[in-house]
């Protein structure tokens, strides 16, 4: 990944970051003990002699693994190295899920073009460019992994596919070359498409390449990760943009549209397991690891590759949600997204080693080496670092696959800094890897890293990433054949130009939406030049190992931080002076809160509790108004002569025009026919031309009703629940969602069963249609107090409909 190209654009002037000093382990918060006498120990400068030994042990290390696969599994999709013959989908016995990565297509191949680039092996290049268009072929009646499939197969066939004609305009070979690889790409494409044919545009977990979603195993297919469907983008953009066919890129977009819109809108959290069709989450927890983490890294490296702004705006709003929720110093804590205080796991995966390389890559050094010096010390503890280890340091999962992302991270710290540690950290991981993991035939995965036992198991990413990014770590960029600042890195390390954004796609258009402000847009980003890895890697040096006892902070609980339910909150309360006693119904959760210096544990406790009420009192107060400042109000007269006037609540939408200030819509109520508002249009369309019409919740979505309703000419939309009993008092509002098309113009409220069921019945007993107005609540109360004001001084009534005095 280019450093210029994608250290700076993502950065502007802003706010400085919040560093987190403490973090959490277990339940406690702790600081590092770091000993007042410890003086800072240098790294030593590895000399460009070692370097380049290092560079050639990573070169024989690739052919070592690299031949072992071609002469012994070839044209297997995976070697295994300890019974040293291939892995076939149908033949080998089965893994259960592990084998849908499995598509009998020649993975390691595929997935190893472009390596032999960056090692300057033309003529090897050549050779396996010729075996793959001969013997790959995908009309496989297999199930496969769309999101393994995609970054393994399409992106390598991209990669070689973009290298290949580079090597016949700059090398003066492959002259023979007409294109067959992108062609390849394309036909896998189409195979893939299927699976994008749910209702939210998220794409199936898995497809068939033959029969596509109608094999019968994929009937009941329902779930699928984030990152499963948040890692397409950049492929299927390159796709779209090489060959013209913007289908991919569309599909791609659509299913990063529709994952935002799944965010949860307090926390800016993602959850990590959810359901194609209807969009609900499966899983809520939330972190950087397994089942998320590569949607992160494709927010941002599509805003790289494309130039879309709205990718950067995403990647900001989710960053700065995973630095308050999820970072615990070095650590990065799982929490559950809808209540990101509380923590749903106490172990960590290995695969969050990607999170420092990405914080490079956006601008924020300081915690990327903090949360590297963390994994490295994991690794010097076990040997590798293992699948998952708890909050303790422990290990949880005790397996290894020569997983990439430690040393990918390791390569973009070197990239930016040039602290030689990350030359000698590297070092390390190439030397552990030669002792523990090389055996006859290739590298062995580690089965537990306790006792060192091998899996008879050698993943394509052994050769796509993990030798291929230790051998850029040694490698001088000048002395590559291409210039690697000009290109992207996918999340399997294939290499993609950044001109591929000037190629453009005409019949994708990128829509500027109001979604994002420039908050969005601005990180403070630090110097490199005035960052010292080192003094950042001190206080850390015996994180792990360190003697010295730990002790818990001071940290004080803050009304916005308060969770009712987190026993360790309520004890910092009850420590505080401050008592809790419950009001009305239990059921309902409200507490009324006292405080009193004579119950505080301490004076200074006593001090901080008198600050939380006052926090908290603020924060009420607050809450009420932004409340009360959205809410939409139903009004109509509740006489014949139009004197007095009332209104019942409604909720807002996302989707419709706001109406502000004095703004507001006038209709005769008109139920639409049928009730639903689904069909492709109304019965009553023409009754329903300028009046305020009524539709059912159910069968199709909000926005689809709004459209209806304004193709039939109504002046504003009523959706009415569709759940009996429902109740703005008893259930919070909420604001109705749409599909991110900015097509509705006319305003839309949503009304609870209780309040629509009181309109329907002044409805039913008036002689006349009952006109509505559709307005802010907030300003038919400030309406109704001038009227009453105005009242009381002339001590008069006036027969006339009242007039517009917002």
């Amino acid at each position: 990944m280019s450093l210029y190209a994608v250290f700076l654009p993502a950065c502007a002037p802003g706010p400085g970051q919040r560093l987190v000093l403490t973090f959490i382990l277990g339940l406690l918060i702790l600081v590092a003990c770091v000993l007042s006498t410890e003086t800072s120990m240098p790294t030593q400068n590895m000399s460009n002699k070692e370097r380049a030994e290092l560079r050639e042990e990573a070169r024989d290390m690739f052919y070592h693994a690299y031949r072992a696969y071609m002469e012994n599994a070839y044209p297997a999709d995976e070697l295994m190295p300890l019974s040293c013959k291939g892995r076939y989908r149908g033949v080998t016995p089965s893994r259960g899920d592990m084998d849908d990565i499995l598509g009998n297509f020649s993975m390691t191949l595929v997935d190893s073009l472009d390596t032999l680039v960056l090692l300057g092996d033309f003529e090897e290049f050549e050779h396996a460019v010729k075996l793959v268009i001969r013997d790959v072929q995908f009309d496989n009646d297999i199930i496969v992994s769309v999101f393994e499939t995609n970054i393994r197969m399409v992106g390598g066939l991209l990669s070689a596919h973009i290298l290949a004609e580079y090597l016949q305009k700059n090398a003066d070979t492959m002259h023979w070359y007409k294109g067959e690889l992108l062609e390849m790409s394309r036909e896998l494409g189409y195979r893939l498409l299927p699976a994008f044919n749910t209702s939210t545009g998220i794409p199936h977990a898995r497809v068939n390449l033959r029969l596509g979603m109608k094999d019968p195993q994929l009937k009941k297919s329902r779930e699928t990760c984030t990152a499963c469907a948040g890692t397409i983008l950049l492929e299927f953009a390159a796709l779209s943009r090489l060959t013209g066919d913007p289908i991919f890129e569309v599909r791609a977009h659509a299913a990063m549209d529709a994952l935002w819109k799944l965010r949860h809108r307090g926390s800016d959290l993602m959850g990590t397991v959810l359901n194609v069709h209807s969009g609900d989450w499966v899983r809520r927890d939330s972190g950087v690891g397994a089942g998320i983490d590569s949607y992160y890294e494709y927010l941002f490296k599509s805003y790289v590759l494309l130039g879309d702004d709205k990718y950067l705006a995403r990647f900001n709003r989710h960053y700065n949600a995973v630095m308050k929720y999820v970072s615990e110093g070095p650590m990065l804590l799982d929490v559950l997204m809808h209540r990101p205080h509380a923590k749903s796991k106490n172990f960590m995966d290995s695969l969050l080693a990607f999170w420092p390389g990405l914080q490079v890559l956006s601008g924020d050094l300081k915690p990327a080496v903090q949360t590297h010096e963390m994994l490295y010390q994991v690794m010097q503890m076990h040997t590798f670092i293992p699948e998952a280890f708890t909050v303790d340091f422990q290990i949880h999962w005790g397996q290894h696959p020569l997983r990439p992302e430690f040393i990918e991270s390791t390569y973009f710290l070197y990239r930016a800094t040039g602290d030689h540690h990350y030359l000698q950290v590297g070092k390390r991981a190439l030397k552990t890897l030669q002792q523990h993991a090389k055996v006859s035939c290739g590298y062995a995965a580690v089965n537990d890293v306790r006792t060192g036992k091998h899996e008879d198991r050698m993943d394509s990413f052994v050769l796509s990433e993990t030798i291929k990014y230790l051998f850029l770590l040694f490698s001088d960029p000048h002395d590559l054949i291409i210039n690697i600042d000009e290109f992207v890195f996918t999340t399997e390390a294939h290499l993609l130009p950044l001109s591929i954004a000037q190629l453009g796609n005409a019949t994708f258009s990128f829509r500027q939406t109001e979604e994002h402000n420039v908050l969005d847009f601005m990180r403070t980003c630090p110097s490199s030049n005035k960052l010292f890895p080192e003094k950042v890697r001190k206080p850390l040096r015996n994180f792990i190992t360190g003697s010295c006892p730990r002790t818990s902070g001071g940290k004080r609980l803050s009304a916005l931080d308060f969770q009712a339910s987190n026993a360790d909150h309520l004890r910092a309360v009850y420590d505080m002076g401050i008592t809790m006693v419950s009001v009305g119904d239990r059921s309902q959760g409200k507490v009324r809160l006292f405080h009193s210096f004579y119950n505080a544990k301490s004076h200074e406790e006593g001090e901080m509790g008198l600050q939380f009420m006052q926090e908290m009192l603020e924060l009420t107060k607050m809450q009420s108004m932004n409340q009360l400042a959205a809410l939409q109000a139903v009004a109509f007269t509740t006489d014949e002569k139009g004197q007095d006037w009332a209104a019942l609540m409604a909720g807002p939408s996302h989707f419709s025009p706001e109406l502000i200030g004095d703004q507001f819509v006038e209709g005769d109520v008109v139920l639409s026919k049928p009730l639903r508002a689904c069909d492709d249009r109304l019965d009553n369309a023409a009754e329903a031309k300028g009046k305020v019409l009524v539709a059912e919740r159910g069968d199709c979505t909000f926005v689809s009703k709004a459209r209806l309703a304004q193709k039939s000419g109504a002046a504003a939309l009523i959706v009415c629940d569709n759940v009996p009993g429902s109740s703005g008092e008893t259930q919070p509002m909420f604001a109705m969602s749409g599909d991110g098309n900015d097509d509705v113009n006319i305003p839309v409220v949503f009304m609870y069963s209780v309040e629509f069921g009181k309109l329907s019945a002044i409805m039913k007993r008036r002689k006349h249609p009952l006109s509505v107005r559709i307005m802010q609540m907030v300003e038919f109360k400030r309406w109704q107090l001038a009227k009453e004001q105005r009242k009381n001084e002339t001590a008069t009534t006036s027969s006339q409909k009242p007039e517009k005095e917002l």
